[in-house]
C-alpha cells in the first residue's frame, strides 16, 4: 500500500543522504514538504544537505549514523519517531564499493562492504518495519542496482552484495505476505549507471582509475522514481537508459552477457594509473557535498560500446518473445513532438 499520508504530512528515513541518489531524493522530497530525516555517516555532509532541504521549507531531522551498526539504526529510528512522532516511508540507500579481483581484496575491504550494503539494509528493514506497521502503513524502499541481477568483473564485493540485497527485499516482501501483513509495501529499485561520486569515492586496488560504465543517469531520475514509488508502489522498479535490456540481457542469454562483461572489465572499465586507495570504506570523505558524480559528460565512446552491444541484445531477445501485435498501430509523432504520454515517460 502507498503512503496513507500525503507526501506534506509523511515522515520519510533516508540513508546514505549526503551525496548521490540520497542527497537527490532528500532534496526532490523537501520541494513536496516531506518531513524528512537523513542518515549518513558525515555530520559536515548532512549539515550541507539538511540546510538546502530547509532552504526548500521541508523540517528535517540530521541523524549521523553508520548502517553498519545495528545500535546505531535503532538509535536513528528512535530519534525519528520522537522528532516527529512518526515515520511513512524509509529509503535503504547508504552504500560503498570496492573495486578489485575477488581472489586479491584484503577480507576487511569486502567484509566491510557486505556489512554496509547488505546488513547496513538489514539493520534499516528491522528498525523500519515495525514502526511502519504501528503507524497504520508506510513504504520501504530498497535502491538495488542492475549488479543485483548481473555482475561485473572487479567490482565483485559490490555486485555479490547487491545480489543479496534483492534477495533480501524479495524474502522479506514473502514473509510479510505469509504473515498477513499488506500495510507495507517493499519496493526494490535497480539503477543502471548513475552519475554519483560512488565512483570516485569507491575503494580501489586495481591501481587505476575507475572509468565509469555509460550511458550515465542521473541521479535525480532515480529519485524521481523513489518519490513516485512512495506514492505508487510496485514490486521492482528498473531505472536508467539501458537497465532493462542489461536485465533482460542478463536473464535470457546469461553466457553472451557475461562474455561482453568480461571484455568491458578488461577493455573500458579503467584508465589511468593511480595508486590504491580505501575510498570511503571505512571513513566518510570529507569533501564539499554534491548530488552528481560530474562524470556523465564527456562520454567515453569506448565505454559505452559494452552497453549499447547488451541492450540491442537485450531488445532483440524480447522482441523475440513478444508475440507479434495486430491492428492499427500508434503513429509515431514527429522528431521534437512532445506529446502527454511522452512527458510522464520521460519523468520515469
Amino acid at each position: 500500500m502507498p503512503l496513507t499520508r500525503s507526501l506534506d504530512e509523511s515522515t520519510v528515513v533516508i540513508t546514505g543522504a549526503t551525496s548521490g541518489i540520497g542527497a537527490a531524493t532528500a532534496l526532490t522530497l523537501a520541494e513536496r514538504g516531506t518531513r524528512l530525516v537523513l542518515a549518513a555517516r558525515s555530520e559536515r555532509g548532512l549539515a550541507e544537505i539538511g540546510g538546502q532541504c530547509r532552504m526548500l521549507g521541508a523540517s528535517v531531522l540530521e541523524v549521523p549514523t553508520d548502517t553498519a551498526d545495528a545500535e546505531a539504526v535503532e538509535r536513528l529510528a528512535v530519534a525519528a519517531q520522537a522528532e516527529f512522532g512518526r515515520i511513512d516511508g524509509w529509503v535503504n540507500n547508504a552504500g560503498v564499493a570496492v573495486y578489485g579481483r575477488l581472489l586479491d581484496l584484503p577480507m576487511e575491504q569486502v567484509r566491510r562492504t557486505v556489512e554496509v550494503d547488505v546488513f547496513g539494509y538489514l539493520h534499516g528493514v528491522r528498525a523500519a518495519v515495525p514502526r511502519l506497521r504501528a503507524c497504520g502503513g508506510g513504504v520501504l524502499i530498497v535502491v538495488g542496482s542492475v549488479l543485483s541481477e548481473a555482475s561485473i568483473p572487479y567490482l565483485g564485493a559490490y555486485s555479490m552484495a547487491k545480489h543479496a540485497v534483492q534477495g533480501l527485499a524479495d524474502a522479506l516482501r514473502q514473509e510479510l505476505r505469509a504473515d498477513g501483513v499488506d500495510e507495507v509495501s517493499v519496493c526494490t529499485v535497480l539503477p543502471a549507471s548513475v552519475d554519483t561520486p560512488l565512483f570516485a569515492w569507491a575503494a580501489n586496488y586495481m591501481g587505476r582509475e575507475v572509468i565509469p560504465p555509460r550511458p550515465m543517469c542521473s541521479p535525480q531520475r532515480v529519485a524521481d522514481r523513489i518519490v513516485r514509488l512512495l506514492e505508487h508502489p510496485r514490486r521492482q522498479s528498473l531505472v536508467g537508459t539501458g537497465s532493462g535490456s542489461v536485465v533482460w540481457s542478463w536473464r535470457l542469454a546469461p553466457a553472451v552477457a557475461e562474455r561482453l562483461m568480461v571484455w568491458y572489465g578488461q577493455t573500458a572499465q579503467f584508465g589511468r594509473v593511480v595508486q590504491s586507495s580505501e575510498g570511503n570504506l571505512f571513513t566518510p570523505v570529507e569533501q564539499p557535498r554534491r548530488v552528481d558524480g560530474g562524470r556523465r559528460l564527456p562520454v567515453a565512446a569506448l565505454a559505452g560500446i559494452p552497453m549499447a552491444v547488451m541492450g540491442h541484445l537485450g531488445r532483440r531477445l524480447r522482441g523475440a518473445l513478444r508475440p507479434e501485435r495486430s491492428g492499427p498501430q500508434q503513429m509515431t509523432p514527429p522528431a521534437g513532438a512532445r506529446t502527454t504520454a511522452g512527458a510522464a515517460a520521460a519523468r520515469d
